[in-house]
């Protein structure tokens, strides 16, 4: 049976039961139906309906102008599309710090007006009183440690995190605190590969790796990025699996001159 044709969604149990096995966990952004359509049915395990549509759909600098209404409109696109897959939509900067009240009543809004199956918060133990009321609400929660864009701000660059003795503590602490708490899984971004695998062995919740090396249970990528959408882009982690910068600029510009040439329609494209 192939996997489009597979009506067994994939849930957060199946993703422990992943990690258990050995079987690596496939995840990838998603920010709207077409595009969620294609992901889903190529066998993409978690879609992500990631705060980074700041950057590749709206244009921002940045992950934090984002708005909660922004990410409803996302995710309610992307779930349509998707039949089997996980979907995790994150919680934009500024509805869950400080409070846990606001995150849990950003995150009801998420699960009510989307579909969706689970969110995703940004940090570790400055923020577990929202994930836990999160939780205790029956909401599904995706930890995020390692370089968390939402506080690019604090760090002023996106350079590794966690390179030093004492981050990389942190950030193991952190990992534990949110497993205990009840994330079922957590991103690690942008940390050297053997501290990755140190949180990994350490935890019995899944990590999903970007920049983060190959011992995490799963790996995630912007999709604009792993298409090659996107060409202004190119850490060290990102392979471009295609190249549809340049074949859409082409066919759009084979638009173009078509149309100024009245090659475009022809007879056989007309009524």
């Amino acid at each position: 049976m192939s996997v489009a044709g597979s009506v067994r969604a994939v849930t957060t149990l199946r993703l422990t039961e992943m990690k258990q096995r050995g079987e690596k966990i496939a995840m990838l952004t998603s920010y709207d139906y077409s595009t969620a359509k294609i992901v889903d049915a190529a066998g993409v395990d978690v879609i992500l309906v990631g705060d980074s549509a700041a950057n590749v759909m709206a244009g921002y600098e940045t992950t934090l102008p984002i708005t909660l209404d922004m990410m409803i409109y996302h995710a309610r696109s992307v779930v349509r599309g998707v039949n089997r897959a996980l979907v995790v939509v994150d919680l934009p900067f500024g509805t869950y710090q400080g409070n846990s009240k606001v995150a849990l009543d950003s995150a009801i809004r998420i699960m009510k007006e989307t579909e969706a199956d689970s969110v995703k918060i940004e940090g570790g133990e400055e923020i577990l009183e929202s994930v836990q009321r999160i939780i205790s609400a029956g909401i599904p929660v995706m930890g995020h440690l390692g370089l968390t864009p939402q506080s690019i701000h604090k760090f002023g660059t996106y350079n590794v995190r966690a390179k030093e003795e004492a981050e990389a503590e942190k950030l193991i602490r952190d990992a534990l605190l949110l497993q205990e708490a009840g994330c079922f899984a957590i991103v690690l971004e942008k940390i050297p590969a053997a501290l990755a695998k140190r949180v990994t062995e350490s935890l019995t919740i899944p990590t999903i790796g970007i920049g983060a090396g190959g011992a995490t249970d799963g790996q995630v990528l912007v999709v604009h990025d792993m298409l090659g959408i996107t060409n202004d882009f190119s850490p060290r982690f990102l392979r471009r699996y295609a190249d549809l910068h340049t074949v859409m600029s082409e066919a759009i510009s084979h638009y173009v001159s078509d149309v100024k040439e009245q090659e475009f329609p022809n007879e056989k494209e007309q009524y």
